[in-house]
């Protein structure tokens, strides 16, 4: 074998054997390893290849002795839950089962494999326990691959499956054992690897040329080929002819044998070879993967894809697309529904630019045969146990990692009937440079109340007049987009929601606790416009749909900080399909509709507020919305961001349709948006306090179902802040519905005792709840009794009754289905028992009645004397709380530490120096599980030294720097709404 630069080598390596691994995650991984199998063979060496990839992927390009194939499945990768998604709980439940479990075992076969074999070296891409096999046989080896499972698994962790963390953990102990990593192009961060080479794309090489494959299938060199390289399709979709745009005929990968297709579509056989057929295409329609990706920059071949859920390797590949202007991404709605044209008639325009070396195989191969003979490629090693806790902290970190943002079309720009339509306002030029400002626009109802987030919402939407979507000047994706949403020209509204720090209360609210919320200073802008259909600004594929289906009212979305989560920047549909005949879809066929696509769940958030005012207020929406969200509430932290996204939304949407709707009337409203079309089971303290609260004060409020009693003003030498854990939160969760669902049990169990109570005082006679009157029983007895065997709330039954009454015979864990057949049902409408699940039942019981009376007391004591002693009282009350969250199995490590931290600043020896405590007590927030925790304080300038201090402790020992929620700020009642216009020079 040559090197790769030079030429032939003075003297000829010796015979070598490899050992190459290959993960039993999709084709891509079998594709590149055999490129470079290729050339180890080549050049005269033996290669056993472990692998789980049918033999015909290296049996078709290597006819050769030397070639091994050994089928094993050493490990899973990602399992899908379809096509494009991936299930990050079952993934990481699968990989327990296939390398875990078996560990001990794999690791003893696979000595004694490696030894027989007598391997010089190995090989992985990137099969974690390979690495430590290869270790215990004392053999070297080398990764080759462009991401590691320690980095995909670790947010799966965070996301799915926290008691799964280990698994990170031993992967990435597995590759600490690794020589060094072969790290090919669109990487993702691999911080287990102690060293790195980088080498170019590896890709398949080209047998037949463009002509010669036309040739054989009968295509002409003029006709426009798609070839349609989607593994996995969905059961029962069938490809239609009119999904091709006239003359276009797709070539289809992977159809099974009874898939029946139109003329227009060829069917290849499964073992055809795939970069002669992209070769000879003009574009490719598929998912994203490296082999993909790669073969369609080498090739220069535009690439249209649709992106998959929590495929985490995804938005590396992605970006390394679009610099080479080689991609445009679908939406799945479109794949789905054959809106294919506008995509593909795109995709012609492209000129991919990738000039980059190819021969990343040839370059691999070189550097395994080196080491396999000794040569040392890179020396020095670095910690082995800094680049494991790398690894975890990572995990942590992605969520927010500049960068992981999911992407959108970069041909979002105006439709070809805008274009000279009218010219774009030209902004202010100061010193021949054009620089935005919140003055640019003229406030012509409303007033921003000296808030400085609005004043930065304003001057974002002023920078983006006069942004070309066609410069080349990079700028977001999402700005892309949004660019060219409003008419400037015509006004638009503007409404502001906050999210909230739950103080007191939090998962008690939908048991009709009293709840102690503080609205917080970071909030959600949303602007608004309403638009003729006919003459709404319409992104290039709705234009193109509209086309199809004619001027229909068109709801357009684009929410900013997409790159912070993973979640796709913009949402579009038409309005009408929110109906049925004449009357709005069902909440479950929404539900439905959105859950369809994951990158865009987020959209029921926003879109959701539209069906619930048509469906309750029968609101009639006959124009087009569009619609710009820019939150600067975290999402996943605790402090209700769906919730201020909700409200906002709303809010901006009854202004400019001139709705006249009561914050409280709204954010029951916005609750239902929630629970009934977005699927969480949430109470209404969130959607409240983000609606109705005031800046520096508690919305003090009773969940019955929402009636505010007072808003409390925080005395002044008291202080609120909010620490997020960085462990993400949802109440979509499986945690926080099981402990609703066993909270409802308890009040199902709860009134049925009170009635047998009831029969049992009169055993002669059966009473009617309505009989007052009786000789065997205190009269006030039987109407607490009556009213309890009614309760329709948790919170009203005090803790001495519970206790008195019915605490024994509440069983700590119960079976839905033993539930179901003595008791029936448990009487709560946006929470389903699971016949085969065990839930916690006394704990979520017990909460909400003694959170009711720990508020209660809390209230009373605000308005204590100023003394340590009502500081004191008041933290302890906080810690009471969140011990008892943990009771019902919704704390989590993250938070317990914060809380401990604030205990041990607490209850330190004091000084001359430092005085008593400044700070008193702390409590995990809203539905546990993660998030945030509000501490209780001194408003001194000791106390906020001491937060800071318990930032640097939790991220010495995490990694994590903790976000501090400090301030208040006005709901979204208060606020009101702005209409604004942008000033004429």
């Amino acid at each position: 074998m040559s090197a790769p630069g030079g030429g032939d080598e003075a003297a000829a390596p010796p015979h070598l054997v490899f050992a190459y691994y290959i993960t039993g995650h999709g084709f891509g991984h079998a594709t590149r390893a055999l490129e470079v199998v290729r050339h180890l063979i080549g050049a005269g060496h033996d290669v056993h290849v472990v692998t789980a990839a049918p033999e015909f992927v290296f049996t078709t390009e290597i006819d050769s002795p030397r070639l091994h194939l050994r089928r094993v499945l050493l490990d899973c990768g990602a399992v899908q839950a379809d096509a494009l998604t991936v299930d990050r709980l079952a993934s990481l439940e699968k990989y327990h089962q296939t390398a875990v479990v078996p560990r001990e075992a794999i690791l003893r076969t696979e000595v004694d494999w490696l030894n027989s074999i007598k391997a010089d070296l190995v090989v992985s891409d990137v099969v974690p326990v390979a690495c430590r096999a290869a270790a215990d046989a004392g053999i070297r080896s080398v990764c080759v691959t462009n991401f590691s499972w320690d980095f995909i698994y670790a947010e799966y962790v965070v996301a799915a499956g926290h008691h799964h963390r280990s698994i990170v953990w031993q992967i990435a102990e597995d590759y600490s054992h690794c020589e060094f990593l072969l790290r090919l192009p669109g990487y993702c961060p691999m911080p287990a690897f102690r060293d790195v080479i980088d080498v170019p794309l590896v890709v398949r090489r080209l047998h037949k040329s463009r002509s010669e494959v036309r040739k054989e299938l009968g295509i002409a060199d003029d006709v426009k080929v798609v070839i349609f390289n989607f593994g996995g399709q969905v059961t029962g979709w069938k490809l239609k002819r009119e999904w091709l745009p006239d003359g276009w005929l797709c070539l289809v990968c992977g159809a099974s044998d009874t898939q029946e297709l139109p003329p227009n579509y060829i069917k290849l056989a499964k073992d055809a070879y795939t970069p002669d057929l992209m070769a000879a295409s003009d574009c490719m329609l598929g998912k994203i993967g490296y082999g993909t990706v790669s073969e369609a920059l080498a090739y220069k071949l535009p690439f249209v894809f649709v992106r998959r859920d929590y495929f985490n390797e995804e938005p590396f590949l992605r970006n390394m697309l679009e610099h080479y202007q080689c991609g445009i991404e679908m939406i799945r709605r479109d794949l789905l529904t054959g809106h294919w044209k506008p995509y593909l008639q795109r995709a012609l325009t492209l000129q991919p630019r990738y000039d980059g070396p190819i021969n990343g195989g040839e370059v691999a191969a070189h550097i395994l045969q080196d080491t396999a003979v000794g040569k040392k490629y890179i020396s020095g090693k670095l910690s082995g146990a800094r680049r494991l806790r790398d690894a975890i902290v990572l995990g942590y970190q992605l969520q927010r990692a500049p960068g992981r943002d999911v992407g959108i079309p970069d041909w979002y720009s105006l439709s070809e009937k805008e274009i000279g339509v009218r010219p774009a306002p030209t902004p202010h030029k100061i010193n021949g440079s054009a620089e935005s400002s919140f003055e640019d626009f003229e406030i012509l109802h409303g007033d921003m109340q000296g808030l400085t987030d609005t004043m930065a919402f304003l001057t974002s939407l002023s920078g983006l007049v006069g942004s070309d979507p066609r410069s080349p000047e990079k700028q977001s994706r999402e700005r892309t987009a949004a660019s060219v949403l409003f008419d400037l020209e015509e006004e638009i509204y503007v409404a502001r929601a906050p999210g909230r720090l739950d103080v007191m209360g939090g998962i008690a609210d939908y048991s009709g606790s009293l709840v102690l919320q503080m609205p917080i200073r970071e909030a959600c802008h949303v602007a608004i416009q309403r638009s003729n259909p006919i003459k709404q600004k319409l992104w290039k594929h709705t234009e193109s749909r509209q086309l199809a289906n004619g001027a229909v009212p068109v709801l357009q979305i684009v929410s900013f900080g997409s790159e912070l989560s993973n979640r796709a920047p913009t949402f579009d549909m038409d309005l009408s399909d929110f109906m049925d005949g004449e009357k709005p879809i069902s909440y479950d066929r929404a539900k439905e509709y959105f859950s369809q696509d994951p990158s865009q769940k987020w959209a029921a958030y926003v879109a959701g507020t539209v069906l619930v005012l048509m469906t309750e207020l029968g609101v009639q929406f006959t124009d087009s919305m569009s619609i710009l969200v820019s939150s600067s509430v975290p999402e996943g932290k605790g402090v209700s961001s769906s919730a201020s996204v909700e409200v906002a939304t709303m809010s901006a949407i009854a202004a400019v349709y001139g709705l006249n709707i009561a914050p409280r009337d709204l954010a029951i409203l916005c609750q239902k948006v929630e629970n009934h079309i977005v699927g969480a089971p949430c109470g209404v303290m969130d959607q409240m306090t983000s609606a109705c609260g005031e800046a520096n004060k508690l919305l003090a409020m009773v969940c019955q179902p929402a009636e505010v009693k007072e808003l409390v003003s925080i005395p002044t030498h008291i202080r609120f802040w909010g620490l997020d854990s960085g462990i993400r939160h949802s109440v979509g969760g499986t945690d926080y519905g099981s402990v609703r669902v066993g909270t409802y049990m308890g009040r199902k169990m709860i009134k049925c005792a009170a009635s047998d109570l009831l029969l049992q005082s009169f055993p002669s006679t059966p009473m009617q709840l309505g009989d007052t009157n009786s000789d065997g029983y205190e009269e006030h007895g039987v109407d607490l009794l009556k009213s309890e065997a009614s309760l329709e709330y948790l919170c009203n039954l005090p803790p001495h009754r519970y206790e008195a009454a019915y605490a024994r015979d509440i069983p700590e864990i119960i079976t839905g289905g033993a539930f179901l057949e003595k008791y029936g049902d448990h009487n709560d409408a946006v929470t389903v028992v699971d016949a085969k699940r065990s839930y916690s039942v006394k704990a979520p019981t017990r909460h909400p009645i003694y959170e009711n009376f720990r508020v209660e007391a809390f209230k009373a004591l605000l308005t204590a004397a100023k003394t340590d002693e009502q500081l004191s009282a008041l933290g302890e009350l906080m810690y009471q709380c969140h011990y008892s969250y943990n009771a019902c199995g919704l704390g989590s490590d993250g938070t317990d530490r914060l809380v401990n931290l604030v205990q041990e600043i607490q209850h330190r020896k004091s000084t001359s120096q430092n005085g008593g405590p400044s700070l008193f007590g702390a409590k995990i927030t809203g539905g546990g599980s993660g998030g945030s925790v509000c501490v209780i304080g001194k408003n001194c300038l000791k106390s906020s030294d001491e937060i800071f201090e318990i930032q640097k402790r939790y991220k010495a020992a995490t990694g994590y720097l903790p976000i501090v929620f400090e301030g208040s700020s006005p709901g979204a009642g208060k606020f009101g709404y702005l209409k604004i216009r942008w000033r004429s020079t």
